[in-house]
């Protein structure tokens, strides 16, 4: 583990752990085609089991709180689909990795920032929605800052595209995946 300085001054250990990236199709285009097949995360953000969010929650094993850090970066990974210019599919997607990362609690229980690009040998999977989910996508992507501040549509269009579980794919199933869209 190595000891850093985060953004607002303190000191804090960076350590591997699985750590759960937000993404979109286009960005999974781009970590496909690029020569080393690294993945940079927007802002180094990420989300983990972290003690914060062990904490936050009164029972769960290891497994049922990854799945929280999860869900975390998936929705996060429909703010990014509001941003997305590209003509790929709205859906949500996840880069599952090994990676050094520093706890970020004064952003939220489960955020973390990696430093740099993830190497390609250091990704798990990558979980991305089915087209079926496309729909509950686009609603949730119109809705996701209403719901942030409490729309009772907006969490509604929320809790919809969650109830859509994410694929697993390996990282040299990406291809094929893209080109199937």
């Amino acid at each position: 583990a190595a000891v850093t300085d985060d953004p607002i001054g303190n000191l804090s250990v960076r350590t591997l752990m699985r750590v759960y990236l937000p993404a979109t199709l286009a960005m999974i285009q781009e970590m496909v085609a690029a020569p080393d097949g690294s993945f940079g995360a927007v802002g180094g953000t990420g989300f983990a089991l972290t003690p914060a969010l062990r904490e936050a929650y009164v029972s769960g094993d290891e497994e049922e709180l990854e799945e929280v850090a999860l869900r975390e970066a998936a929705r996060a990974s429909l703010r990014l689909l509001g941003a997305d210019e590209s003509d790929l599919p709205l859906r949500r997607v996840v880069v599952v990795a090994d990676a050094e990362a520093t706890v970020r609690p004064d952003l939220d229980d489960a955020v973390v920032k990696v430093a740099g690009p993830v190497a390609q040998a250091d990704i798990v999977a990558v979980h991305v929605d089915g087209a079926d989910a496309e729909k509950a996508v686009m609603a949730a992507v119109a809705l996701i800052d209403a719901a942030d501040l409490g729309d009772e549509e907006g969490e509604l269009a929320i809790g919809d595209v969650e109830d859509h579980d994410l694929g697993w794919y390996a990282t040299q199933e990406l291809p094929f995946l893209l080109e199937l869209l």
